[in-house]
C-alpha cells in the first residue's frame, strides 16, 4: 500500500485558485484526493476547478471569504453535506503587504491580520470540529520564510506568518488526542502571479535574493507540493506541530 496515496480523501484548499494554493490543489488531486477549492472570487475558483477537471481530477469550487466566519461556516456545511467529511484542510489563503512600517495604516494592518491569521484560525476551528467528530484529520497551514526571518517593508506580513507558525504548534498540542496532525509549510521566494510584478519592478533586489539562495534559483508553487502530500498522507501520522521551510536553503545559518 502506498502511504502517500490520498484516494478517497476529501481535501479543502483555501485560496486554491492560483499560485501555491493551486499547485497544492493539483498535487493533492493527483495523489487521489477529491479537492474543494475554497476562494473568494467565484469565477476564478470555478475556472481553476474546471481546469483541473479537464486533467481528470475530482475538483469542485465553493466561493468562500475567509474574512467572514459565516462564509467559512457555509463552506464547511456544504462540504459535509456533499461529501460527508473533511479529511484534509490546507489553509493557503493570504495576502502580502509590502510597505514601510511608518506608512502602514490601520486598514492595512487589519486586512493582513484578518486574512492571514484570523481567517486561518476560524477555518481551523470550524473544520477542526468536524475532524474531532471523526477522530482524525490533517491540517496544513501555509506560513512563510518570514515566520523565521525579517525583511524590510514586510513587518505586518511577517508578524502574521510568525503567528501562523506558532498557532500551528498550539493546535497540534491541543488536538493530538483526537488523532489530528497540524503542520505548516513556510515557502521562501516563490514566484506566483501575485508577486511576479513586484519582482519585475525591483530586479536588483530580486537578483540579490536569488544570489542568497544556495539552490541558485527562485521557487515555484510545485516546490511546496511534496510537503503538502506528505503532511496530508498517512506517512506523516507521527509528525505534528512542525513549520517546515521550503526555501532552497536561504535560511541556513
Amino acid at each position: 500500500m502506498d502511504i502517500f496515496d490520498l484516494s478517497g480523501k476529501i481535501a479543502v484548499v483555501t485560496g486554491g485558485n492560483r499560485g501555491i494554493g493551486f499547485g497544492i490543489a493539483r498535487g493533492l488531486a493527483k495523489a487521489g484526493a477529491t479537492v474543494v477549492i475554497a476562494n473568494r472570487d467565484k469565477a476564478s475558483g470555478q475556472k481553476a476547478a474546471e481546469l483541473l477537471g479537464r486533467e481528470g481530477f475530482n475538483v469542485v469550487a465553493i466561493p468562500t471569504d475567509v474574512n467572514s466566519v459565516s462564509s467559512i461556516e457555509a463552506m464547511v456545511s456544504k462540504v459535509i453535506n456533499d461529501f460527508g467529511r473533511i479529511d484534509i484542510l490546507v489553509n493557503n489563503a493570504g495576502i502580502l503587504l509590502r510597505k514601510p512600517i511608518i506608512e502602514v495604516t490601520e486598514e492595512d494592518f487589519d486586512q493582513v491580520i484578518n486574512t492571514n491569521l484570523r481567517g486561518l484560525f476560524f477555518c481551523c476551528q470550524l473544520v477542526g470540529r468536524e475532524m474531532i467528530k471523526n477522530r482524525k484529520g490533517k491540517i496544513i497551514n501555509i506560513s512563510s520564510i518570514m515566520s523565521q526571518i525579517a525583511w524590510p517593508d514586510r513587518a505586518v506580513y511577517a508578524a502574521s506568518k510568525a503567528a501562523v507558525a506558532h498557532l500551528t504548534r498550539a493546535l497540534a498540542v491541543e488536538w493530538a488526542k483526537y488523532n489530528i496532525t497540524v503542520n505548516s509549510i513556510g515557502p521562501g521566494t516563490i514566484v506566483t502571479d501575485i508577486n511576479r510584478k513586484i519582482f519585475e519592478e525591483h530586479p536588483e533586489e530580486f537578483k540579490k535574493i536569488i544570489e542568497a539562495i544556495p539552490r541558485g534559483r527562485q521557487g515555484y508553487p510545485e516546490d511546496c507540493v511534496g510537503l503538502a502530500i506528505l503532511f496530508a498522507s498517512d506517512a506523516s501520522d507521527f509528525i505534528t506541530g512542525q513549520n517546515v521551510i521550503a526555501d532552497g536553503g536561504a535560511t541556513i545559518p
